[in-house]
């Protein structure tokens, strides 16, 4: 029992075990080799952002401004939709459906801008 246990874990291998070296002869082990390329920074700020963009959406937005805004990119945990199927669902046209998004997002740039997040 003991050597089938030994031949079970035999090929495992620990992050901070060994693996090869390096030029020099320093020993490289996975922890060393693996990289993680996001950014606390970046997510930390991308976070700030989402939470001012929601404030915004709710307190400077038109009722039908937001409900398109949401529906188009799929806030609130939404499925995006297309102008289209936007259009059909509050019974407007599509261009009229673009004509909102395009002042919604100019009105929220102009607050985002105004507050220094742009």
């Amino acid at each position: 029992m003991y050597f089938r246990s030994l031949k079970k874990t035999s090929q495992d291998i620990f992050i901070s075990d060994p693996i090869d070296t390096d030029k020099e002869g320093n020993c490289l082990t996975l922890q060393d080799i693996m990289s993680d390329d996001e950014n606390i920074f970046d997510h930390i700020d991308l976070r700030l952002k989402s939470e001012q963009m929601y404030r915004l959406i709710d307190k400077t937005l038109s009722e039908r401004e937001k409900d398109i805004l949401v529906m188009r990119y799929g806030l609130f945990a939404q499925k995006p939709l297309t102008q289209r199927e936007v259009a059909k669902k509050l019974n407007i046209s599509r261009s009229y459906v673009s004509r909102i998004e395009k002042k919604a997002i100019s009105t929220l740039r102009k607050h985002f801008t105004k507050e220094g997040f742009l």
